[in-house]
């Protein structure tokens, strides 16, 4: 089997720091492979993932060297290069959000793509009339719910190589808040919790231009250096440090988060999770097992100690058995194989609006458009 991954180029893959739609993909990538499967890859050339990597674009935009004005200019370039790729492979799996949906007009080869980002944005019902047929997999029942009339074949959990992660035996020194800054996020409440409780905090996280205001205003004149410390944003390898230390990781989000790779990450390291049940959180913290979910901030704060009781090891099996690569990969291979399957035998609709011969008169090449120094894939 022939596959064909198409990532962000935000972000390379693996990421160097944030980027949890990257990390996915370097995993089922690894996993992919691992059962001997042939996966290329389109994404930036920093890229370091297992497989054959196409890059689309030198280096990922969102470390670039260079200030990017327009980040549809590189979906252009990425949704060119997969098309005259595209009758090279036996599936194209989108990473890519709605775009690379165009491909499934292009091409006969089939394509299927993981929405990883929010579906309740108002604007969205207007990129993806037209579009309905076009296989699609949420990676939580909770994501679906807005646009449930979609071609949604499977509901696919992310999936963590466990073994990476260890199980610190002397933890519960701090509480811990990793991801972004944003009110979505919920840091300032977390900082809230720490005070309510008189643990520490640890924070961990990005900074980006669009919630620098938010940063300056409510999260760093909070930031002490000493009872309140921030990190900055940590890579993989910190991660088991930073998360399985800690009594608890705070994700007191406010947003329809439609997973959330970093409870996982904390589950892999023994760590449990405190967080609001918005989004996909009931789907992934198993209450009084993996941690405990509450609405009310002061509730989340008087579980503090509850969590800290909590069995490290047995969260740390939970992990094991319902998020490894091993079983995201078997999910994603099935809904691969249905799709390749001939079409009688498919329980998917048909899809009758492909064009695969005019894919280039559709789609010139842009190569050297925004760099003349770089040859894109040919």
């Amino acid at each position: 089997m022939r596959v064909a991954q198409i990532a962000p180029l935000f972000e390379s893959v693996p990421p160097r720091l944030y980027g949890g739609t990257e990390r996915v993909i370097h995993n089922l990538t690894n996993g992919l492979t691992a059962l001997g499967i042939d996966v290329s890859i389109f994404c930036s050339g920093d890229s370091t993932v297992v497989g054959n990597i196409e890059a689309v674009w030198p280096e990922a935009l969102r470390l670039s060297s260079r200030k990017i004005m327009d980040p549809f200019a590189y979906q252009f370039r990425m949704l060119d290069a997969v098309a005259r790729r595209a009758d090279s492979f036996d599936i194209i799996h989108n990473h890519f959000d709605y775009p690379m949906l165009l491909l499934q007009r292009l091409t006969t080869t089939p394509v299927l793509s993981t929405m990883h980002y929010r579906m309740d944005m108002p604007d969205l019902p207007a990129a993806l009339a037209g579009h309905e047929t076009c296989p699609l997999v949420s990676i939580s029942n909770s994501q679906r719910k807005p646009l449930p009339q979609l071609n949604w074949v499977s509901t696919i959990l992310h999936g963590l190589d466990i073994a990476s992660f260890k199980v610190h035996p002397d933890p519960g020194r701090y509480l811990a808040f990793l991801g972004r800054f944003s009110p979505e996020k919920g840091a300032h409440w977390a900082i809230d919790i720490a005070f309510e409780t008189g643990i520490p905090l640890m924070m961990a996280a990005k900074i980006d231009d669009e919630n620098l205001e938010y940063f300056e205003q409510r999260i760093k004149p909070r930031i002490d250096g000493r009872f309140i410390q921030y990190v900055g944003e940590i890579n993989e390898a910190q991660k088991s440090e930073f998360l399985g230390k800690a009594v608890a990781l705070l994700n007191p989000i406010n947003w329809p988060e439609p997973f959330g790779l970093v409870m996982i990450e904390a589950m892999a390291c023994g760590t449990p999770v405190l967080g609001r049940p918005a989004g996909a959180a009931p789907e992934i913290v198993h209450e009084g097992l993996t941690g405990f979910l509450r609405w009310n901030i002061h509730e989340l704060a008087g579980l503090v100690e509850a969590a800290r009781r909590l069995d490290r090891a047995a969260i740390r099996r939970y992990a094991h058995e319902h998020f490894s690569i091993e079983r995201m990969t078997r999910e994603y291979l099935n809904v691969y194989r249905r799709l390749i399957a001939p079409q009688e035998k498919s329980d998917q609709p048909p899809n009758s609006g492909r064009v695969a011969d005019n894919r280039r008169n559709i789609l010139h090449s842009v190569d050297g458009s925004a760099d003349g120094n770089f040859k894109s894939i040919a």
